[in-house]
């Protein structure tokens, strides 16, 4: 099987180095840029990417106007790193599709695990792999959802997080709970990140986004009315 390619873009070699070194030894290919202008040519030259790192503070352009770019093209998983740990940054990034944000400093052990969650989780190659409840499909393998058999746009995350409703239909489910199964062991982030990809994905439901109930002082529970 061909090594999946990650693109690591940051502005300091010696954490581009790091990086690279621990992606390699897990089996990567990995390429390089040096600030953002950089990482959108090689993005647009190379169509094997399977997923970036990527900086935010960069010279001549910065790794959020990076991601609105990339953005605009493809759904290639993102992961952002930042020394800043202001909550604003964070739910910027989640605002703008990315789908995983760590601080620095952080162990590239750990990264690499993230790295590898995200790849299983958009390379399944399972067939049939079809969810569907009220009119609602999800193709995992495809990484395709729909509703009333309208394609509909979602972030990795919001996929992830309607494919673990579908899949636990009629079960509160606590927000330690959803963190845990769909943002994983090692995610050291606030609760308060699933209200608001719930708050996005409903949006995105329409009138199916009613599915998804609040359990008030716990968490939600996915339940198509049988109206």
């Amino acid at each position: 099987m061909d090594k999946l390619k990650v693109m690591v873009v940051d502005d300091e070699a010696r954490m581009r180095k790091l990086v690279r070194d621990f992606l390699v030894k897990d089996n990567f290919n990995v390429i390089e840029a040096a600030d953002g202008e950089e990482a959108l040519g090689k993005f647009y030259e190379d169509k094997d990417i399977a997923l970036i790192l990527l900086d935010v503070m960069m010279p001549k352009m910065d790794g959020w106007q990076v991601c609105r770019e990339i953005r605009k093209e493809s759904k290639v998983p993102i992961i952002m790193l930042t020394a800043r740990g202001d909550e604003r940054d964070e739910l910027l990034g989640f605002d703008l599709g990315v789908d995983e944000y760590i601080s620095k400093p952080f162990s590239p052990k750990i990264l690499v695990a993230r790295v590898e969650a995200i790849l299983r989780r958009t390379n399944q190659m399972n067939q049939n792999d079809i969810l569907e409840a009220g009119g609602i499909e999800i193709n995992k393998s495809a990484h395709q959802a729909s509703v009333n058999g309208q394609p509909i746009e979602l972030s990795f995350k919001e996929f992830e997080l309607l494919t673990y409703f579908l899949e636990n239909q009629g079960i509160a489910l606590s927000r330690e709970k959803i963190l845990n199964n769909v943002w994983n062991y090692d995610y050291f982030g606030d609760a308060r990140t699933i209200d608001t990809h719930v708050k996005k994905l409903r949006s995105k439901m329409g009138s199916k986004g009613n599915y998804i109930k609040t359990i008030w002082g716990m968490g939600y529970k996915f339940e198509v009315d049988d109206k």
